[in-house]
């Protein structure tokens, strides 16, 4: 079979989907992947034939860009919604156009995050099988709350109807772009009411977030999707600092950008003052001339190779570094910024993996020293281990390959 697969967002959104189709390939199917231009590395380092959608996801969490506000200060269910659907209205048409055209070859679509209703609209366009692949769980239950919410304890049927609420509210401010894209690219009539019952796999561990015992057959907990490390040797700086002393802290925020960066590495500099760290500074924009003596700047490294080699990780709560950290054994500290990074905080610390999270408008060098302290207890160490040893037993994208066979063939 061949498949379509679109996803757009940053690194953490991409990278999984890479995992996905290597995946899909090695079963014998043919992919292409649609993902936003500054996150195809991991494609291309993998054999999977990837094109850039329209858009600059780097520039957008800039201090410039449409995410900014939402970088630097956090933000409610609305700010985020409000943040995400600009990009993806800017593009709708573009992405519109270059999803139904490939998908024309395809026997089914796939999708994920922003190019969601761009993906279900091309299925129902070309009547193919549309199939949802998800990194954090937007299907409503009954269990717990949207996953764009802050973590709170809410009745069942609040917790429902907060999913609902979300998904209606990104719903609204998708709409109006949509139906234009739908109605210049592909003739379609408007949409009136958003897509409910289509299948949505999800690349989670269900040592995380167990598959709710409310949703239907067509919703699935797969555990992760990652690629391993393989035959990726250091280089010999990085290889040496590792062989030369106790594993370091790791400290890396991924794709996060647009914060207040000198106030940001003033509080890790003070908070993990004399300690061995690696620093990855993403697209933060941190330079390495201004890091600490004890910090060791990281350039591309395979989280999977490095963080079995570190005695924790601190890091914001993306969905793929949250389930990396978990799978090496090793304890988390995360300082969120947005969206479902405090859920993924939340479900590590019910785990006993990490202490309660700080959000990095909060963070100084006392809090963050006292996370440190909580996350070498011995207890917690041993929870890291055995909640990695379960993880490891997972295999996410043999589980999703089969549901996306069965699927495509079932709906066709």
């Amino acid at each position: 079979m061949r498949f379509t697969v679109a996803t757009y967002g940053s690194e953490g959104d991409t990278r999984p989907l890479v995992a996905l189709c290597k995946g899909l390939m090695s079963a014998g199917h043919e992919v292409r992947l649609f993902a936003d231009r500054s996150t195809l590395a991991s494609a291309q380092e993998h054999g999977v034939e990837a094109l850039a959608l329209a858009g600059d996801m780097k520039a957008t969490v800039g201090p410039d860009g449409p995410l900014a506000k939402l970088m630097s200060e956090g933000g409610d269910v609305t700010e985020v919604a409000r943040a995400a659907t600009r990009i993806a209205n800017d593009n709708a048409g573009a992405w519109m156009k270059a999803i139904v055209e490939d998908a024309r070859a395809s026997d089914a679509v796939l999708f994920s995050g922003m190019a969601s209703y761009i993906g279900l609209s091309a299925g129902e366009h070309l009547g193919i099988p549309a199939i949802g692949l998800g990194l954090w769980p937007i299907s409503p239950t009954r269990e717990f709350p949207s996953s764009l919410l802050r973590p709170w304890r809410l009745p069942g049927w609040l917790n429902r109807l907060s999913h609902r609420a979300v998904n209606a509210l990104l719903w609204s401010m998708l709409r109006k772009k949509l139906n234009e894209a739908r109605r210049d690219v592909c003739a379609q009539p408007p949409r009136r009411r958003r897509w409910q019952k289509y299948p949505v796999l999800y690349g989670i561990s269900p040592q995380l977030v167990p598959k709710p015992s409310d949703w239907p057959g067509f919703w699935e907990i797969c555990g992760a999707w990652h690629t391993a490390a393989g035959t990726w040797s250091p280089p010999k700086d990085l290889a040496d600092f590792l062989d030369d002393g106790d594993p370091p802290i790791y400290v890396g925020f991924g794709s996060m950008a647009g914060f207040d960066k000198d106030r940001l590495l003033s509080a890790l500099a003070d908070g993990l003052q004399g300690r061995r760290v690696l620093f990855y500074p993403g697209w933060s924009g941190i330079e390495s001339d201004a890091l600490p003596d004890n910090f060791f700047s990281l350039g591309h490294t395979p989280h999977d190779w490095l963080f079995a080699k570190v005695s924790m990780v601190i890091h914001h709560g993306g969905a793929g570094t949250t389930h990396t950290a978990v799978r090496a054994g090793v304890p988390s500290v995360v300082i969120p910024f947005a969206a479902d990074q405090f859920f993924w905080a939340d479900r590590l610390e019910k785990a006993g993996v990490a202490p309660r999270y700080v959000p990095h408008t909060r963070l100084s060098a006392s809090l963050l020293s006292d996370m440190v302290a909580f996350a070498e207890k011995e207890e917690v160490r041993a929870n890291a281990i055995r909640l990695g040893a379960a993880m490891n037993k997972e295999d996410g994208v043999a589980c999703a390959i089969a549901h996306i066979e069965r699927f495509a063939r079932r709906l066709s």
